[in-house]
């Protein structure tokens, strides 16, 4: 009998080590939230060109109207300074390697026209309410793979470990749900491209018009892709339950393909299975710079920096402007881009060992407004650095959602690259807040929006 009260007291302290190393941050340390730290977990204060954070952009500028593309809000903003081959060396603390290497790889195109720092993030009250309670009460399951005690918001508004920091890139509100038309370009290294268009939508869990927190509980939102354009792609509809415990439940993909009129499970739209129409150019985990289950990879929080990240990329978005103007040659146009010095969390990711994937380390440089992903460097199995790739970040003022302009992969080895996000000439914007049902996202609907 004794022994086996010793055998239920250990279980009982390992199982509290286990929790309490698990566990959210105190009460004393989440209090910092709304007074020296932003709703979101960042530094409110400002730093050298680093501004301090006022509240963000959270009302339209005149001339906007809603539905249309967003006017940019800092048009009168002029270039500060230019980064480019002949100078980023001076400003190398504050680029990513992958940048110097754009540096180095186009000394005659590639450059970074540096602006004033806009720090324009806003989300809704109800996410920053949710953040704060996340900090204390959230928790990570399965070494790391789940999370336990979340419905919104960001889950670790103030990280401890690298982990922490990826889940809330992966987690972050986007508009709870959203519709889209946007267009993806694989340029040859001369330049020439055709576009495919994709219809996206995304439905949170929590925003679905029948939510029922008992029903699918695992899963954390709802994922529709249907090919519009070319024709010979049109009508392939790929369906995803991205599940919050990748490891308990594995990601579950259905694709609809229109020439043999079939939906069939899709197991390969998850780590380095090939991204859609992407030319080999991405994997399916670089869609939305980093998505699906963190378990690949060992996690380090390097801390955090300054950095020179897209920012307030109102141009990209501009309806005036047409695609050809946007993709060039070895990378987009760089006169319509903006860059501003940020603070941003640098999180390294290392292959696991026994573990497959293509890019045997990864680095992180996560916006602390906002905990997006804003510029990434990619490793091959050999830590040569191969693929280099920047999200081009603006504010959806209207309807409080920061989010990508375009994303862009750059393949510093073929001198080709992705561009994933256009839609410039596309009518309207991005449609926020639209009601679905879990009906509407299951095989047998998928099956039923089937073109041809």
């Amino acid at each position: 009998m004794l022994k086996q009260y010793k055998k239920v007291g250990s279980a009982i302290a390992l199982s509290l080590m286990v929790v309490a190393a698990n566990a959210g941050v105190s009460s004393e340390e989440a209090a910092k939230i709304g007074t020296t730290l932003t709703p979101m977990g960042a530094e409110m204060a400002g730093s050298g060109e680093v501004t301090a954070w006022t509240g963000g952009v959270t009302t339209a500028p005149a001339g906007y109207t809603e539905g249309d593309k967003h006017v940019n809000p800092f048009a009168a903003d002029k270039v500060k300074y230019t980064i480019t081959a002949a100078n980023y060396k001076d400003y190398g603390d504050k680029l990513s390697e992958g940048q110097k290497a754009m540096f180095e790889k186009y000394p005659d195109t590639y450059r970074m026209p540096v602006y004033p720092t806009q720090r324009s993030a806003a989300y809704p009250q109800s996410i920053y309410d949710a953040t704060k309670k996340n900090a204390t009460d959230t928790s990570l399951v399965q070494d790391g793979n789940g999370l336990d005690d979340f419905v919104d918001g960001v889950p670790f508004p103030i990280p401890a470990t690298g982990v922490e920091a990826i889940w809330n890139h992966i987690v972050r509100y986007r508009g709870g749900s959203v519709s889209r038309v946007v267009g993806q370009a694989t340029p040859q290294a001369n330049g020439d491209y055709s576009i495919v268009r994709f219809k996206d939508e995304f439905t949170f869990r929590n925003k679905l018009k029948d939510f029922d927190a008992s029903k699918d509980a695992n899963v954390l939102f709802y994922f529709k892709q249907d090919v519009v354009s070319p024709a010979r792609l049109a009508g392939n509809v790929l369906l995803v339950h991205e599940t919050l415990d990748q490891i308990k439940e594995p990601r579950k993909a259905w694709v609809y393909n229109a020439g043999q009129r079939r939906v069939r499970r899709a197991p390969q739209v998850a780590y380095d299975g090939p991204g859609t129409a992407s030319d080999g150019l991405r994997t399916a985990d670089n869609f939305d710079m980093f998505n699906g289950a963190p378990d690949r990879y060992d996690w380090k929080l390097a801390g955090k920096q300054e950095l020179y990240i897209p920012y307030n990329s109102y141009k990209l978005n501009d309806g005036d402007v047409k695609y050809d103007e946007i993709v060039k040659a070895g990378h987009i146009n760089q006169d319509l881009t903006r860059y501003e010095l940020h603070r941003v969390w640098k999180v390294e990711a290392t292959l696991k060992k026994g573990k497959r994937h293509v890019y045997g380390k990864r680095t992180f440089y996560l916006d602390e407004d906002t905990w997006q992903a804003t510029v990434i460097d990619h490793y091959d199995g050999r830590g040569q650095l191969w693929r280099v790739a920047e999200a081009h970040n603006i504010m959806f003022y209207d309807k409080l959602v920061p989010w990508y302009a375009v994303e862009a992969l750059y393949d510093l080895n073929s001198g080709r690259y992705l561009v994933l996000g256009l839609d410039n000439e596309e009518t309207g914007s991005y449609e926020f807040g639209f009601e679905r049902s879990s009906g509407d996202y299951t095989p047998a609907a998928l099956r039923r929006a089937g073109r041809r």
